[in-house]
């Protein structure tokens, strides 16, 4: 597996990136927060799958590489209107996204941290993971994780929040401060998959993936997220400029 993070001033002025149907979509979006996170998950896919395929990253190159979704919302990518032949996923938060690639199927969470309800609590997670809540030092960066894993795991299972999220249930294993930490989920159908957290200043990522292995290996600099500042641009134009 490989990751990589992109921010929202890194989106490219026009539309000479995009695939057709990916600009056809663009052009279609009125409002800022949902046109912005668009551009910036198409974005930080084809910056990633091209750096893991080796492909040129120039817009005319991006351009060949469309990122689209199937009918559960699973986002898949064509070169030149063929299967990429990889798997990605792709999560964005508050001005920031993340691609994971792999071989196989994959899932990624990103998530801010931020305080967590009781009633959040209740409501999401699973009794064995409340109990975890009481004993950890930061109540909200651990919700955040069990959260954020819960998401990458739904995605691997390609039904996302269509499902309940007490039925995957969140075990964290202890790691080293500053990288990757393990972590597993197991399901109410007996399946356990095994994935990897890692808390970089305000957000926290999470991966899962179909098959075991070593921690994801980042396509650029694995810091990227410990400076990174959370951003909510939109507020300050809800309705795209194209169509006031």
């Amino acid at each position: 597996m490989w990751w990589l993070a992109r921010g929202e001033d890194s989106i490219p002025a026009g539309s000479s990136w995009l695939a057709p149907a990916e600009a056809e979509r663009v052009a279609g979006l009125r409002f800022t927060k949902r046109r912005t996170e668009y551009l910036l998950r198409r974005l930080v896919a084809k910056h990633a799958v091209a750096a893991a395929a080796d492909l040129p990253a120039e817009p005319a190159a991006l351009r060949r590489i469309d990122v689209r979704n199937a009918p559960d919302g699973a986002p898949y990518v064509l070169v030149d209107g063929a299967p990429a032949g990889l798997h990605v996923s792709i999560s964005d938060r508050a001005g920031w996204a993340v691609c994971l690639v792999g071989t196989a199927i994959v899932g990624c969470d990103l998530e801010l941290v931020e305080p967590r309800t009781p009633g959040f609590v209740r409501d999401f997670l699973t009794a064995d993971e409340q109990r975890y809540l009481t004993v950890v030092a930061d109540r909200d960066a651990a919700a955040n994780l069990l959260w954020s894993a819960k998401e990458s795991a739904l995605k691997v299972l390609h039904t996302g929040l269509r499902r309940d999220t007490r039925g995957v249930e969140v075990t964290v294993h202890d790691g080293q401060p500053g990288g990757w930490a393990p972590l597993s989920i197991s399901t109410g159908e007996g399946t356990t998959f095994s994935g990897w957290w890692r808390r970089d200043g305000r957000f926290m990522l999470t991966v899962v993936g179909k098959a075991a292995g070593p921690p994801p290996r980042a396509l650029e600099d694995p810091d990227v997220l410990t400076a990174a500042v959370p951003a909510h641009s939109w507020l300050d134009q809800p309705l795209s400029r194209r169509c006031l």
